[in-house]
């Protein structure tokens, strides 16, 4: 029997933003007969608004959660069955900072069909709007959560920044951003650059590139609100 298709499908970073998914997506949905997510509840709610007729409980759901051995299991044999099966992170693009990675690769370890769909990734597009190399850039996820290590952290960041002339592109919990970003001001280099970009294709979306310097005149408040950090130093 030929093996299903996977189809990574992108949603949305924002609720009020469903103009960021391309149409061509519901008809990879209609292609699933099975999805495997990061949340099941608000993966249905984002289904029905892109496709008001779909009939929710007609479709197999599994929750990925980190994709134990017992879940990619169960998705190895289902794709074995012919199976087409969906995989929907909880925001964004899926296996970008996401669980549905470790999927993804069991499905290439069996040569699967894969693909990818176009869809908004907070990553790219903090990158596309800071105006920093795009030529070099490497995405480092979470920092380390205690302060000292974090700083230091921070601080090879701004280091690799240099000698490589690199973008450095990382994320925190957002109830954490006001104490990263009071970090990276006390750490950094007056002439590295910083952006901030936060609420990324929601309708007070703000991207915006200062150098430290000028970030010290007014700290903003980005408390509890999705955001993605970019540093770089060419000196």
């Amino acid at each position: 029997m030929q093996l299903g298709t996977v189809y990574l499908i992108p949603t949305v970073l924002a609720e009020d933003n469903i103009e960021a998914i391309p149409n061509y997506v519901i008809d990879a949905i209609k292609n699933c007969s099975i999805f495997f997510v990061e949340n099941e509840k608000t993966t249905r709610r984002f289904f029905k608004k892109l496709w008001k007729e779909m009939v929710i409980d007609n479709y197999d759901w599994h929750v990925i959660h980190k994709a134990e051995d017992t879940v990619i299991n169960n998705f190895i044999q289902l794709l074995r069955l012919g199976k087409n099966i969906g995989i929907v992170s909880e925001a964004g693009c899926p296996a970008i900072a996401d669980p549905g990675q470790k999927l993804i690769d069991a499905a290439q370890k069996i040569n699967a069909t894969i693909k990818p769909l176009v869809g908004p990734s907070s990553i790219l597009l903090a990158l596309m709007a800071s105006g920093m190399n795009g030529q070099c850039f490497k995405f480092n996820g979470y920092l380390p959560i205690d302060t000292f290590d974090r700083k230091k952290k921070i601080k090879e960041l701004e280091i690799d920044s240099s000698k490589a002339n690199c973008t450095q592109i990382f994320i925190e919990t957002p109830y954490r951003n006001n104490q990263m970003l009071k970090d990276i001001i006390s750490v950094c280099k007056n002439e590295t650059k910083l952006c901030i970009a936060t609420n990324i294709t929601a309708s007070e979306e703000k991207i915006v590139t200062k150098s430290i310097a000028q970030w010290l005149n007014k700290l903003p408040d980005i408390h509890k609100q999705p955001t993605i950090f970019l540093l770089l130093n060419t000196v």
